[in-house]
């Protein structure tokens, strides 16, 4: 979410309380200009109290306004005075959230599953690093309230208010049912410092929640997530994707997520399954200013060629960059089915950068790719590479 190409609805209260609020657009970074085509920002009411100002207005999900279109991110911006003339500079006063504007999965209320049971895994007052990026992972054992096997019936996510604006995204695992470790000393970190002490958590995603998702799930009524009794699952993992640019230090985190217990088992055990490409820009690398670009993922016999579009970006973990991945919530629960991921061939990579591709070399293939020079031409060509080199 940025400001170059955004559609702005800016606004301010006078000292007469009367309100003021024009509709602008972005097209770059630089004054919005006052946009005449069309009137999309309606002012409602408006009111200035002990130094804050509050405005309520109301805009279409879907204008129709060319200058208006792609994805919708929330930027915000506040000045400290009511503009004289043109409108004042916001300096370092800006932000920008994923709002979920409009529900497509239709939730429940909450207050349904109130007199439910449930267990919840969270963060417990753990720093997040300033850092830009930060992958954080924690496990936690298995309830073991449940000696009989019980179904969960939804789970709710749950975003610490305070860290609103840093979660961008976590993914709950489920461990491989061999993993071991000391219950009284689970480990949790910095994924990258305990990768190898967490691998066997990284097999099996149960559930994902990104920015703008929505935060309680209700699952269909003849199936539940199977917990307790006999099933294999022995460890969870909670593994959390900060986003800090400001580099914030001593933030302190919460989130977690929630699952109610249904009251009666249910018909069929729900599975998840997770397929795509690999994060990273050796399985991702789109070129820039293409309308469509096709990247095919492939599963074993039995599962259908996914076809997923990109709009232009590079894979990788952080925030700016592209994770193409989708997640399958099934029943009835099948073992051992949890993702298939794609990657390029090595040899295909040989074949076009002249580069061998290995883990050490990583990076220098990455910098190729970065120094391509475009053209309409050469994108074409990059489209037909990907179509062979899976």
């Amino acid at each position: 979410g940025g400001m170059k190409g955004a559609d702005i609805g800016v606004g301010w209260v006078d000292n007469t309380g009367k309100v003021y609020f024009q509709d602008r657009y972005a097209s770059d970074f630089a004054l919005p200009i006052i946009d005449n085509t069309t009137s999309n920002w309606l002012a409602q009411r408006g009111h200035e109290s002990d130094g804050w100002t509050a405005i309520q207005f109301k805009r279409l999900l879907d204008t129709c306004d060319p200058m208006d279109s792609g994805t919708i991110i929330v930027i915000y911006a506040y000045g400290l005075t009511d503009p004289v003339g043109d409108i004042n500079y916001h300096e370092g006063r800006r932000g920008s959230r994923m709002i979920p504007l409009q529900s497509y999965a239709n939730p429940p209320p909450e207050n349904k599953f109130t007199d439910l049971d449930y267990f919840e895994f969270r963060m417990n007052n753990d720093v997040v690093p300033a850092n830009d990026t930060t992958y954080y992972c924690k496990v936690f054992k298995a309830p073991i309230e449940y000696p009989i096997k019980r179904h969960a019936i939804a789970h709710k996510t749950m975003i610490d208010p305070n860290n609103i604006d840093m979660v961008h995204h976590l993914v709950f695992f489920a461990c491989n049912p061999t993993a071991k470790f000391d219950d009284n000393n689970l480990p949790y970190g910095v994924r990258d410092d305990h990768y190898q002490e967490l691998s066997a958590c990284f097999t099996g995603t149960s559930t994902i929640l990104a920015v703008g998702g929505e935060t309680l799930v209700e699952f269909p009524e003849e199936a539940g997530y199977p917990v307790g009794g006999d099933f294999a699952t022995k460890y969870y993992m909670l593994e959390i994707h900060y986003n800090n640019p400001k580099l914030t230090p001593n933030r302190r985190d919460n989130t977690g997520i929630r699952f109610y217990i249904g009251k009666q088992l249910r018909q069929y055990d729900i599975g998840y399954m997770s397929f795509g490409t690999v994060v990273s820009a050796l399985a991702l690398a789109i070129p820039p200013k293409v309308e469509r670009f096709i990247v095919d993922s492939y599963c074993p016999s039995g599962f259908s060629k996914m076809y997923i579009l990109i709009d232009h970006c590079q894979g990788g973990e952080r925030t700016t960059d592209e994770m193409c991945f989708h997640q399958l919530t099934y029943y009835p629960r099948q073992d051992n089915l949890n993702a298939c991921f794609t990657l390029n061939h090595p040899d295909a990579w040989h074949a076009i950068s002249n580069l061998a591709l290995t883990i050490s070399n990583y990076t220098e293939t990455v910098d190729w790719i970065n120094k391509i020079e475009w053209t309409p031409t050469l994108a074409a060509q990059w489209q037909e590479f990907y179509k062979h080199a899976s």
